[in-house]
């Protein structure tokens, strides 16, 4: 019995230092690149650091990704858009039980990666149909479909593939 206590504390040690190396690992996906982006290694994007930082409606957010954000940054790409809402949600962190996320300047609390600075939690996607666009809550981590003139709260974060 006293030679398997010891063999189970070095199987606890090594399950342990696993554990913490894939949380480290986990937040070495998103690379600061100074410039007021960030890549995501896993997915092939860069990211604006930030959004918007007001309320916009979808048409005004599309703009923004497009012609305004390249403006405000040093690295000069031609090809910002908004994300998909698949690429919204790979932003979200529901499985750390060690993040609880952050509050944003609208008063919400959002669970976006920290290497993200959102200004409220509803994000515009780039799916769209008729007069309607798909919102990503980074406060609840639902996606639903809104009009596109609606604007209160919502902002828009530009995305760029870099694959």
């Amino acid at each position: 019995m006293t030679g398997r206590l010891p063999h189970l504390l070095k199987v606890l040690l090594v399950v342990s230092l696993m554990a913490t190396a894939g949380s480290v690992l986990a937040e070495d996906r998103f690379v600061d690149n100074g410039d007021g982006t960030v890549t995501d290694l896993e997915r092939g994007l860069m990211w604006a650091q930030t959004d918007n930082h007001g309320n916009i409606d979808w048409k005004q957010a599309d703009r923004w990704v497009r012609f305004t954000f390249p403006d405000t940054i040093e690295a000069r790409h031609g090809d910002w858009r908004l994300p998909t809402l698949d690429e919204l949600k790979s932003l979200y962190v529901a499985d750390n039980p060690d993040y609880d996320g952050y509050e944003t300047a609208c008063g919400q609390v959002v669970r976006v990666t920290p290497a993200i600075r959102l200004t409220c939690g509803w994000v515009w996607a780039a799916d769209t149909q008729a007069i309607t666009a798909a919102v990503f809550n980074f406060h609840r981590g639902v996606h639903y479909t809104e009009r596109m003139a609606h604007y209160r709260g919502h902002r828009a974060l530009a995305v760029r593939s870099i694959k």
